[in-house]
């Protein structure tokens, strides 16, 4: 099952990347980095999961065991991840909607040959 599941999150990642390659319309650069974002958090979300690890949250009344928790600094990372890519996602689009207000099209081609001097 786990092959599969790596399969599947490289399948994404390798699809984001050649859209960002061969994508010669701004927004679709732009959703292929998004999509190539979300396989590289799913890679690392899929690394950091083990079978058999609990919340490491203490609760009243019971002690302290010898019982396999859940490393929390990786859900901290992945958080982390999710809101600077969502901003620079932010930020790009905000880069596109000013370039669309001086070029009739979004494809990168035309912006550069309308652009040189």
């Amino acid at each position: 099952m786990t092959a599969v599941l790596e399969a599947c999150i490289f399948a994404t990642v390798m699809g984001g990347f050649f859209g960002i390659i061969l994508k010669k319309n701004l927004m679709m650069k732009i959703l292929s980095m998004d999509v190539m974002s979300t396989g590289v958090i799913a890679c690392y979300v899929l690394v950091a999961s083990h079978r058999g690890l609990f919340t490491p949250i203490l609760q009243p009344g019971l002690e302290a065991e010898a019982i396999a928790y859940a490393d929390p600094v990786p859900q901290a990372v992945i958080l982390t991840a999710i809101v600077i890519g969502f901003s620079i996602q932010a930020l790009m689009l905000v880069g596109v909607m000013k370039l669309a207000r001086d070029n009739p099209t979004l494809e990168v081609s035309e912006i550069e040959r309308s652009n040189t001097p």
